[in-house]
């Protein structure tokens, strides 16, 4: 079994969508009309939630009408927040078919569908045009991308010229190794952290050039101390998290706090352009 299958096992939950339902209709929501932002407690599946999607989309100068290709989009709170909130034609890829399923029938129950698309692709192979996005995102995936020179040179084929990548990834930032599991990797057989010095050195050999750099470790730190009290308390917003994260749910999110408490790793911001010529 490849990494990618692997990873799509990791993440993919046969009842996730069932599961997700559930938990925002104990939550007093109508499960045919939601508004995007109801969701915002359960289909952000990173370090800094609703918020941190928000500030990527600032950083990456999102707005109205823009092509935005989010990859690893998971079950598309970031994709539909580009549309609701800034105007956005946003396409989302994931490897994980649960993920995918699950983020089209909560688009369609929020009614984006005419702004917001997703299908089932690996960021190591778009199915898209050379040059046809304005924008692309990739947040806490490159975690689990070994050949992330392989990932960025694909996203600067699809980008046009000036086009801009932002990353919100996992990094290294200090020394030591992290407790496994961690949320997105069970072992070390499918985490491939780097430093930030890494991926920039990696953005530059594929064609990009950075334009800013921002490391979030006390954002994450609150983040993660309040996500850990609600995973706690058994919020129902939170069951497709959850289910997501597994019976070792607590462990994984207690393992990643430790680690950027110590300065071990943390969430860190970085945003490119494809140069025009």
């Amino acid at each position: 079994m490849d990494a990618e299958q692997v990873v799509a096992e990791h993440y993919g939950k046969p009842d996730l969508e069932d599961a997700l339902l559930a938990g925002l209709a104990a939550a007093g929501l109508d499960p045919d009309h939601f508004e995007p932002d109801d969701l915002a407690a359960v289909d952000q599946f990173h370090v800094g939630g609703a918020e941190a999607a928000e500030n990527v989309a600032r950083g990456a100068g999102i707005s109205s009408g823009m092509r935005v290709l989010d990859i690893g989009s998971g079950i598309g709170g970031p994709a539909r927040m580009f549309a609701h909130r800034f105007g956005a034609m946003v396409q989302g890829v994931d490897i994980t078919p649960s993920f995918v399923t699950t983020a089209q029938s909560l688009t369609r129950r929020c009614g984006l569908t005419g702004q917001v698309g997703f299908s089932k692709a690996s960021g190591l192979d778009l199915p898209f045009s050379d040059g046809e996005f304005d924008v692309a995102t990739v947040m806490h995936v490159g975690m689990n991308v070994e050949h992330k020179d392989a990932l960025f040179s694909e996203v600067h084929r699809v980008l046009r010229r000036g086009g801009i990548f932002a990353v919100y990834d996992i990094m290294v930032t200090g020394e030591g190794d992290p407790q496994f599991p961690l949320p997105w990797a069970a072992s070390a057989e499918t985490s491939f952290l780097r430093s930030p010095q890494d991926y920039v050195r990696e953005l530059e050999a594929a064609g990009f050039t950075l334009t800013g750099e921002r490391n979030r470790h006390g954002f994450a730190l609150e983040f993660l101390t309040r996500a850990q009290a609600r995973l706690a308390e058994n919020d129902p917003r939170l069951a497709g998290m959850q289910l997501v994260l597994g019976p070792e749910g607590a462990v994984r999110m207690g393992h990643l706090a430790k680690a950027i408490r110590e300065g071990t790793l943390a969430p860190v911001e970085i945003y490119s352009r494809r140069e025009e010529a």
